[in-house]
């Protein structure tokens, strides 16, 4: 599908709005199954008895974060399809990840806006992408 496109995103859902020429529009939820930032487990030197091999390390569990969300981001991508433009919006860090995947990916070119938006209903996310795009998928 050929046309223009929004993405609302944090880092734990995605709402993918396509916009055809005319009132077609297609709406796709992502779920990224990522749980939230880790944090170190293990017991505490304040608290009791602490080995450095019992706590994983910071940056083995960073990789292994951003791995899980490069799949996420990867997911998003496969179900934007061949749009022509595309808006990413959403409250955190998630829609630049996003941007730099999509960039990684020689796609960036399609990205016609990143902006800051809080948590919103599909159709305020439609409405949104519809005014980004006029003339693509108005009524």
């Amino acid at each position: 599908m050929s046309g223009k496109g929004g993405v609302w995103i944090d880092h734990r859902n995605a709402v993918i709005v396509l916009l055809g020429p005319t009132e077609e529009v297609r709406t796709t939820h992502l779920e990224s199954h990522v749980e939230k930032h880790p944090e170190r487990e293990g017991d505490s030197p304040l608290k009791g008895p602490y080995e450095a091999r019992q706590v994983p390390a910071d940056d083995r569990r960073q990789r292994s974060f951003t791995g899980k969300l490069d799949g996420y981001y990867d997911a998003v991508i496969a179900a934007l399809g061949d749009v022509d433009a595309l808006v990413i919006f959403g409250p955190g860090e998630a829609k630049g990840e996003l941007k730099k995947r999509l960039d990684k990916h020689k796609l960036g070119g399609r990205v016609a806006g990143v902006e800051t938006a809080d948590k919103m209903t599909d159709p305020q996310i439609t409405v949104k992408v519809r005014e980004y795009f006029p003339g693509h998928g108005s009524r």
